[in-house]
């Protein structure tokens, strides 16, 4: 009976380590493409990549008119084109397959378990829904700010090295003119 006692008690307190040990060990590949296939991954980068092809467009196009007086005609169409040609053909399964790893350094099993449950209820299949649109509204009203911050950039870029142009020049005319 003591012997029973004591495998009972043994066994009652030895399930929350194993529990606990259990959660904390590291996330298996099938655990992160379980993980990926609740958060339907495949079609989040889908489209993901549809908004950041849209963003880069636009971005790519505000470039294009400061640098040239007028794009052709047909310049919408043919990047509209190239930029689902982009989308459509990336290798979703190998990015997939590569990003595993980083997966795995970072979350533990039960962190992986816990987003399964999170993902798999009706908030986090909402979430899931809503998240393309939230990021393209999110980078429509942050386009703007993000192309205006990096003009300003490559504004102080270019004095800078105006700057750095002209305190050099001296520098190297004062020898060729002793010559």
């Amino acid at each position: 009976m003591k012997v029973f006692l004591i495998a009972t008690l043994f066994f009652a307190l030895g399930i929350p380590v194993v529990a606990q040990t259990s959660d904390n060990e590291p996330a298996s590949r099938d655990d992160i493409i379980l993980y990926l296939r609740t958060m339907h991954s495949h079609d989040m980068m889908q489209k993901i990549m549809q908004v950041q092809s849209q963003a880069m467009q636009r971005m790519m196009k505000d470039q294009m008119r400061k640098e040239r007086a007028s794009l052709p005609p047909d310049f919408d169409a043919r990047m509209n084109k190239k930029m689902d040609e982009l989308v459509k053909n990336m290798p979703m399964d190998e990015i997939t397959q590569a990003m595993i790893p980083a997966y795995q350094q970072h979350f533990t099993r039960g962190d992986i378990q816990a987003m399964n449950t999170f993902y798999s209820s009706s908030v986090g299949q909402k979430v899931l829904e809503q998240l393309p649109a939230v990021m393209q509204e999110g980078m429509q009203a942050a386009t703007p700010i993000i192309s205006k911050y990096v003009s300003e950039w490559q504004e102080r870029m270019q004095q800078d090295l105006k700057k750095t142009d002209s305190d050099t020049a001296p520098a190297s005319q004062a020898p060729a003119s002793q010559k």
